[in-house]
């Protein structure tokens, strides 16, 4: 059985007449009554009753109209959904981020393409940076953002933005009223900052900053970001962090940007390289557009 076959039926069903059927369907009366015989051969049921003057549905006709116009719509259906994914407009996408990533550009980024994508699920996974590949390789996400250098031969990956480290301090620090702050400055202070195991670049970055300046920090508590800011409120120490996550305001903390041996930070995006789905195509799209 096939496609053509119901829809021929289905047309001869509407018109009762098997001239205008043909003519509804642009081909030969002929052949679309041989196509008609040739199912009603394979189902073994007489579908229409003919006569010269008319035509008309057997009781099996009328149950297998109802059967075949069910079918035609599922298949279309079918051929509409095939067609959104393959232009990356449906279907699931897992998106992975460090926590760092999450008050910056990425926010935007997804909601620009849920905006232009509402038919595809996001799942959003928040992930320690030696989780993301881990991730990315066995599917559970299939894009993320995360902190370069990634040595993987099987991920690609491409630096998005690059911004500056700033030191958090609570209100009534010493230096809380200076415009910037030197690196160096902090020598002597109690720091908190996130655990290597969870965020290595930017803990052994934080510490390779500190040893240019002439000092090693002394680090007291560690913790996530929002945690550290936190502590930082709580007058425990003061903090190095990521520019963005100026985004994270709380009352008891400032910002300030720091002066002195204070390297670049980068967030880069990055997908395995035989992933050549649509889907991943359009969000990478966006945020290029957004980068």
């Amino acid at each position: 059985m096939e496609l053509r076959q119901l829809r021929y039926f289905v047309s001869i069903a509407e018109n009762l007449h098997f001239r205008r059927a043909a003519e509804q369907l642009s081909i030969a009366q002929p052949a679309l009554s041989q196509q008609i015989q040739k199912l009603e051969r394979e189902l073994g049921v007489r579908l229409l009753e003919r006569t010269q003057r008319r035509v008309s549905l057997t009781d099996a006709g009328a149950v297998f109209l109802e059967r075949a116009r069910l079918t035609l719509n599922e298949a279309e259906e079918a051929v509409r959904l095939a067609r959104l994914a393959g232009r990356g407009e449906i279907g699931h996408l897992g998106v992975g981020a460090v926590t760092s990533a999450l008050y910056g550009v990425f926010p935007e980024v997804v909601r620009v393409f849920r905006e232009r994508h509402r038919q595809v699920h996001l799942t959003l996974h928040e992930l320690a940076g030696n989780e993301q590949t881990r991730a990315l390789r066995d599917g559970r996400i299939q894009v993320s953002f995360l902190r370069p250098p990634i040595d993987e031969a099987d991920i690609e990956v491409r630096t998005i933005t690059r911004e500056p480290w700033v030191v958090a301090l609570p209100t009534a620090h010493r230096f809380a009223r200076r415009s910037r702050v030197a690196l160096k400055m902090l020598a002597a202070e109690s720091f908190v900052s996130f655990p290597r195991d969870l965020a290595p670049v930017l803990y052994d970055q934080l510490i390779s900053m500190c040893n240019r300046a002439g000092f090693s920090p002394r680090i007291v508590q560690e913790g996530q970001m929002q945690t550290i800011v936190s502590l930082v409120a709580a007058g425990i120490g003061v903090a190095l962090v990521p520019a963005t996550l100026e985004n994270l305001s709380r009352r008891g903390v400032v910002y300030r940007p720091l002066t002195g041996a204070v390297a670049k930070l980068q967030l880069a995006v990055a997908w395995r390289r035989d992933n050549r789905s649509p889907l991943l195509e359009a969000f990478l799209g966006v945020v290029r557009e957004m980068t």
